[in-house]
C-alpha cells in the first residue's frame, strides 16, 4: 500500500473528526472559518485572504509569509505524516510507536487547525471593538466589559508559559465565553470549548519585529482582529449548542 491510500485510510474520517472536534461541520462553515485544509484525501495549507504584508505595520510581512509558508507548513506535513504512520502500524498490527505519534498526530493536528483559524481572525481592516451585537453583549456578560475582556485576554496570551496560544472560547455547557492559555499547541485544551479568537505567541509570531516584547505584539495583534470572522464563528458555536 502506498503512502497515498494509507492517508486515505488514515484521514477519511480525520477531516470530520478535527473540524467536528472544534464544533465545525466538515466542508461547509469548516472551509468558511479555517479556509481549504483538506483536500484529495490529506491534509493542505489553507491560502490566506490577504497578502503577506496587508497586516502591516502590526504584523510584519517577513513574520508572515514565514509563518504561513514554513511553521503552518511543517504542521501540515507532520499532521499527514503522523496519521499514516499510525495507519500503517494498524495495517501491520505493530503499536510499537503508537504513543510517540500519537503526540504527533496531536501536537501538530493543534498547529494545523490553530493556524488556519488565526489567519482568518486577522484582517486588514480588524481591529476597534466587535461590531457585531450579540457578541459584544456576550463578552460584556462573561467579563463585565470589552475593556476587562481586552486585559484578561493580554493577560492570559502573554503569561503563557514557553510557547503556546491565548484562546478565546464558547462554552456550551454554561453558554458563556472563557479565556484559556493552551501550552504548546496540544496541552491543556478544554475539549468541551469552542475558539473563537486565538493568538500564537510561540515566539516565531513575532520574533522579528518585537523580539522578546511579547506584550507589545499581542497589542499590534489586536488592531487587526477580524471581528466579523468571530462574530460569525460564535454564532455557529451557540448553534450548535
Amino acid at each position: 500500500m502506498n503512502r497515498r491510500e494509507y492517508l486515505k485510510k488514515s484521514l477519511a474520517g480525520a477531516a470530520v473528526l478535527g473540524t467536528a472536534g472544534l464544533g465545525f461541520a466538515p466542508n461547509s462553515y469548516a472551509e468558511a472559518v479555517m479556509g481549504e485544509t483538506w483536500r484529495n484525501g490529506e491534509y493542505v495549507l489553507p491560502a490566506l485572504d490577504y497578502a503577506y504584508d496587508a497586516l502591516e505595520p502590526h504584523i510584519d510581512a517577513q513574520t508572515m509569509e514565514l509563518h504561513h509558508s514554513r511553521h503552518h507548513q511543517a504542521y501540515v506535513n507532520g499532521l499527514n505524516t503522523a496519521l499514516t504512520r499510525l495507519a500503517e502500524a494498524r495495517e501491520k498490527n505493530d503499536f510499537g510507536l503508537v504513543k510517540h505519534w500519537s503526540r504527533e498526530s496531536a501536537f501538530h493536528g493543534g498547529g494545523h487547525f490553530l493556524h488556519a483559524m488565526f489567519w482568518k481572525v486577522m484582517s486588514p481592516n480588524g481591529g476597534g471593538e466587535p461590531g457585531n451585537r450579540t457578541l459584544r453583549n456576550a463578552i460584556n456578560e462573561s467579563f463585565g466589559s470589552y475593556d476587562g475582556f481586552k486585559r484578561h485576554f493580554k493577560a492570559a496570551s502573554a503569561a503563557v508559559e514557553g510557547s503556546g496560544w491565548g484562546v478565546l472560547a464558547y462554552e456550551p455547557n454554561s453558554n458563556r465565553l472563557i479565556i484559556h492559555q493552551v501550552e504548546r499547541q496540544s496541552d491543556l485544551s478544554l475539549w468541551a470549548t469552542r475558539p473563537l479568537l486565538m493568538v500564537d505567541v510561540w515566539e516565531h509570531a513575532y520574533y522579528l519585529k518585537y523580539q522578546n516584547r511579547r506584550g507589545d505584539y499581542i497589542d499590534g495583534f489586536m488592531e487587526v482582529v477580524n471581528w466579523d470572522a468571530v462574530a460569525q464563528m460564535y454564532d455557529h458555536a451557540r448553534a450548535a449548542r
